[in-house]
C-alpha cells in the first residue's frame, strides 16, 4: 500500500499499483509527454522506498502513460514561474529529485524502465540509473538543456562522461536527440525491445524474473549512428576549451565534414555559459560517485537559477516560442575562467543539509 502522501500525490499524476509479483509506476501527465513535477517525485520516492522492502515485490516497472514517451524532463513551466516569484521551490523540487534519482541506481530490485518515445532531462534521471533499461525503435532520447540555458543533471553529467570517448561530450553540448540503438552504444540503455511487444513483456514481468523476461523479448538493435560518427567526435571533442572544441569542428576535413560543422553551430546557438558550464562538469565528475555528481549538479543547478541565462532559454524556448534566446553573455569568449568556477562553490549550509538528507533515503 502507498503511504498517505503517494497516495494523494499519485491520484492524477504518477499512478502506482501491484500487478503479481510486480510494482508498477505510471507516470500519468500524457498531454504534457508525463513531464515530472516536485509532488511526482516525492510519490515516486516514497512508493519505492516501501517496495524494496516489500517481499510481495520482485520487481519495479517504470512506464508512461500515452504513446507520447516516458518523460519529457522536468516541468520546466513550473520552474519559470518558481524563478519569476524568486521562490524556492525548484531548489527543493530538485533536491527530492535528486535523492530519487540515488535510490534508483542501487535500488536492491530489479528496475525496469520502458524508454520509449521521448526520454529527455528528468526522464533520463528516473530510468537510465535504473538496473533494466529498454529502448524501442521509437526511443528519443537527449540531455538538451543547454537549449534552454541549463546544464545537465540528475545524475547525467556522470552517465555521459562515462560513455565511449567523446561521443557523452557530444551530447550534452548540442543537446542532440538520441535514438535507442544510440542510448546503448553510450551506455545509458541495456536492452532493444520493439515497441510491439513492450505490453507483452509488461505481464510477463507480473510472474517471471525479470532478466528471463526481457530475454524472451529483446532483440538486436538497429546501427547507432552516433557510433559512426566516433572518429571525428573524439578527435574534436577531446579538447577541455570550448572555443578549441568550436575551431576542431570547424576546421575537420573528410567525409564528415558537413556534419562536424553542423555540431560546431547547433553549439554556437546554445547559451554560451552552459555550454562552458556543462564542459567543466564533464570533465570534472569523472571519477566520482552518483551521490557526488548529483552534489556537483545540484550546486550548478542553483547558480543557473540565479542567472539569467535558464529563465531566457525557457522564456523562448517554452513560454514566448520565439526561438530567439538573448544570452547574457553572448559569446564563448566573453565567459571566463573564473566565471566557469564561480559555479562550482560551496554551496555551506545548504549542501550539507542535501548531503544528509540523501543519507537518510
Amino acid at each position: 500500500m502507498a503511504g498517505k502522501h503517494a497516495e494523494d500525490a499519485a491520484a492524477a499524476e504518477v499512478l502506482f499499483e501491484r500487478r503479481g509479483r510486480l510494482g508498477v509506476v505510471t507516470l500519468n501527465r500524457p498531454r504534457a509527454v508525463n513531464a515530472l513535477t516536485a509532488g511526482m517525485a516525492s510519490a515516486m520516492l516514497e512508493q519505492l522506498t516501501l517496495w524494496a522492502d516489500d517481499d510481495a515485490v520482485a520487481a519495479v516497472l517504470v512506464r508512461g502513460a500515452g504513446d507520447r514517451g516516458l518523460c519529457a524532463g522536468g516541468d520546466i513551466v513550473a520552474i519559470y514561474r518558481d524563478m519569476l516569484d524568486g521562490g524556492d521551490a525548484t531548489a527543493d523540487f530538485w533536491a527530492e529529485e535528486y535523492r530519487l534519482n540515488s535510490l534508483i541506481s542501487g535500488y536492491p530490485k530489479p528496475y525496469v524502465a520502458f524508454m520509449d518515445g521521448l526520454v529527455l532531462g528528468g526522464g533520463v534521471g528516473i530510468s537510465a540509473h535504473g538496473s533494466v533499461r529498454i529502448v524501442t525503435e521509437r526511443t528519443r532520447m537527449g540531455m538538451p538543456e543547454t537549449t534552454i540555458g541549463f546544464v545537465p543533471d540528475v545524475g547525467g553529467t556522470l552517465l555521459l562522461s562515462r560513455s565511449p570517448g567523446e561521443s557523452g561530450t557530444h551530447a550534452a553540448l548540442t543537446g542532440a536527440h538520441l535514438s535507442g540503438a544510440d542510448a546503448l552504444f553510450l551506455g545509458i540503455a541495456d536492452h532493444f525491445v520493439p515497441s510491439a511487444s513492450l505490453a507483452e513483456l509488461e505481464v510477463a514481468l507480473e510472474s517471471e524474473p525479470a532478466d528471463a523476461a526481457v530475454a524472451r523479448f529483446a532483440g538486436e538493435a538497429p546501427n547507432s549512428v552516433l557510433a559512426a560518427r566516433r572518429e571525428w567526435i573524439d578527435a574534436c571533442y577531446s579538447a577541455d576549451d570550448a572555443e578549441e572544441i568550436l575551431r576542431r569542428l570547424r576546421a575537420f576535413r573528410g567525409e564528415n565534414a558537413a556534419e562536424a560543422a553542423d555540431a560546431a553551430d547547433t553549439i554556437e546557438s546554445k547559451s554560451p555559459t552552459a555550454v562552458k558550464v556543462a564542459l567543466a562538469s564533464l570533465r570534472r565528475v569523472r571519477g566520482l560517485s552518483l551521490e557526488e555528481a548529483l552534489a556537483q549538479e545540484y550546486r550548478v543547478g542553483l547558480r543557473f537559477l540565479a542567472g539569467p541565462d535558464f529563465r531566457e532559454g525557457i522564456r523562448a524556448q517554452v513560454v514566448d516560442k520565439d526561438r530567439d534566446p538573448h544570452w547574457q553573455p553572448a559569446s564563448l569568449a566573453e565567459v571566463s575562467r573564473d566565471d566557469v568556477e564561480s559555479y562550482f562553490a560551496p554551496l555551506g549550509d545548504r549542501e550539507l543539509q542535501l548531503s544528509k538528507e540523501r543519507d537518510n533515503v
